[in-house]
């Protein structure tokens, strides 16, 4: 989620409010504890042990894979996004509303339900080659491996590009592109020399996204069986390797931060021009395919069914073609989705309570220590889930083995609810930041003023008048950390409690066993949750561009 930082004299007063500010580094040194731990447990490993473990091999084999899926998926994206972006508001492709729409819902699938579907359609013995068998055609090559998973992952985090392109088209001023005309510019040189420089931010924001999802993915590599640094920390703290899976950690982290530098450079080397005069959207658009209008839409139609169709297709058929003698044991079952919905909605409570004070904090004060405040609790965001359960794992048993053993009063943390919402808060808690920032920024600071120079002190001013109008903010923020937490697949295999099962526990354990059948209805249930977080997403930015 890219919320800009706007910034405004916004300070209340000359001074930092005293107790607002330790609340809200308190919470966000929390949000730091548990990256924190993990550069503590590497640097307790014998430096020896260390060097052994990075010059491994398979940690060759792994960081190669990591880059290349991450490069591969990125510029996939890109190569996805940009055009796909460009046809939906410059040019008079036919039926835009319909595909402006469409091209996006890719979004709202998760890339393990996408990876086991494509398995499932095109593997060795898939339904796609059961079709092609009566032709003679015994074999279709290979989706396992390196291929496969840039394929699928690139199908659903293109709509990253595709939606921060777009957002940047839709501010563009066209009459930059009037001036290009009459210097006699074709539409492809208008877009290099003109549109191109000008969103080019924009496309950075987007391959940001899209390249964490890739470096950070865990399911889509782990069904595909591609060996990168998500799946081998899973395989090794599984193996109850957890140096060398610290190790890894520590590896794929570095990977982030380049991926975030780079991003940066891009970013701080671009412009955005314009006033937004001239609206990509407009009923008028900028450019004319002319010939090339009815097959331009070949590009949205191809990639958005790929997307789309396959895993629908896939989950009918294993409907269609269920084992009425399966076992019972992964059948759907309601704590399932009562688990889901439980942790989920604590974590949802917990992420807003958090983000309260560091937002309203940040939005209200101007100073370095707000801002430090407020990137602090982004750091979760942006390191892969996986290390996060890894380092959690790590602190709650150092935890447990060094207080829960000596005195009976302290209750253990490994393996518990409060420890599972903990990650949840810290992996998602952004979301809920910059929804009541942006919400905050949007409030007159008046307004308060005015009621404490009534005689309200500050936090009754803040609960009868800031509150009230940040609502909004505070429900989206809520809402987005509670459906992108029923879908978090990592940390949940990794935290949850012993006999804790869930939607995404199932769908997995289904998907494992190959008793596929038992993944349809939970997917299902995921693929709607998916679609109201869209739902969501799309209302902070109300109806403009649709």
């Amino acid at each position: 989620m890219n919320i800009p930082h706007v910034r405004t004299d916004r300070s209340e007063g000359e001074g930092l409010p005293i107790g607002l500010t330790l609340l809200s580094g308190a919470i966000a040194a929390s949000m730091l504890v548990p990256i924190s731990w993990l550069l503590f447990e590497v640097l307790t490993v014998n430096p020896e042990q260390v060097w052994s473990d990075f010059t491994r091999p398979l940690t060759a084999e792994v960081l190669t894979n990591s880059i290349l899926l991450t490069i591969g998926v990125t510029t996939l994206s890109i190569l996805l996004g940009v055009p796909l972006a460009w046809l939906t508001v410059q040019t008079d492709l036919p039926f835009r509303r319909f595909w402006t729409v469409v091209v996006a819902l890719p979004l709202v699938i998760p890339s393990y339900i996408g990876a086991f579907s494509f398995v499932s359609a095109f593997g060795p013995r898939g339904e796609f080659q059961s079709i092609l068998a009566p032709l003679g055609v015994e074999r279709i090559p290979e989706i396992y491996g390196l291929p496969g998973s840039i394929v699928v992952i690139t199908l659903y985090t293109y709509p990253y590009v595709y939606l921060t392109t777009r957002a940047g088209l839709l501010s563009f001023d066209r009459t930059l592109l009037d001036a290009a005309r009459t210097l006699d510019h074709g539409r492809w040189e208008a877009f290099r020399r003109v549109t191109f420089p000008q969103i080019r931010p924009a496309i950075a924001a987007g391959a940001l996204l899209a390249a964490l999802y890739a470096v950070s993915d865990f399911g889509t590599p782990a069904i595909m069986r591609l060996r990168v640094f998500t799946r081998q920390i899973y395989v090794e703290f599984q193996s109850y390797q957890s140096e060398y899976a610290a190790v890894l950690s520590l590896q794929l982290l570095a990977i982030v931060l380049v991926v975030l530098a780079l991003e940066y450079r891009v970013r701080s080397g671009g412009r955005t021009g314009g006033d937004g005069a001239g609206r990509g959207d407009a009923a008028d658009p900028a450019v004319s395919l002319g010939t090339w209008r009815w097959p331009a839409t070949l590009l949205p139609a191809a990639v958005s069914a790929t997307a789309l169709l396959v895993p629908l297709w896939i989950l009918g058929l294993w409907v269609v073609n269920a084992d009425p003698n399966a076992s019972d044991a992964l059948a759907l079952q309601g704590f399932h989705v009562i688990n889901s919905v439980k942790v989920a909605a604590a974590a949802a409570i917990v992420a807003v309570l958090a983000a309260l004070p560091v937002a309203y904090f940040a939005a209200r004060h101007d100073s370095r220590l707000s801002d430090l405040f407020d990137r602090a609790t982004y750091v979760g965001f942006a390191v892969p889930g996986i290390v996060l359960a890894l380092a959690l794992v790590s602190a709650a048993t150092a935890y447990d083995g060094a207080l829960g053993t000596r005195f009976d009063l302290v209750p253990t943390i490994y393996k518990t609810i409060p420890l599972l919402v903990f990650a949840y808060v810290v992996r998602f808690m952004p979301q809920a930041v910059g929804t009541i920032r942006t919400n905050t920024l949007q409030v007159d600071p008046k307004l308060t003023e005015a009621a404490q120079t009534l005689g309200s002190s500050p936090l009754a001013a803040f609960r009868r008048i800031t509150l009230p109008l940040v609502r909004p903010g505070i429900v989206a923020g809520a809402a987005l950390v509670f459906l992108t937490a029923m879908k978090e697949l990592p940390v949940t295999l990794l935290l949850q409690p012993l006999g804790f099962e869930n939607l995404v526990t199932l769908i997995w354990e289904a998907q494992e066993q190959a008793f596929y059948q038992y993944a349809v209805i939970p997917s299902i249930i995921l693929l709607i949750v998916s679609g109201l977080s869209m739902v969501v997403l799309l209302s902070q930015g109300g109806r403009e561009g649709l």
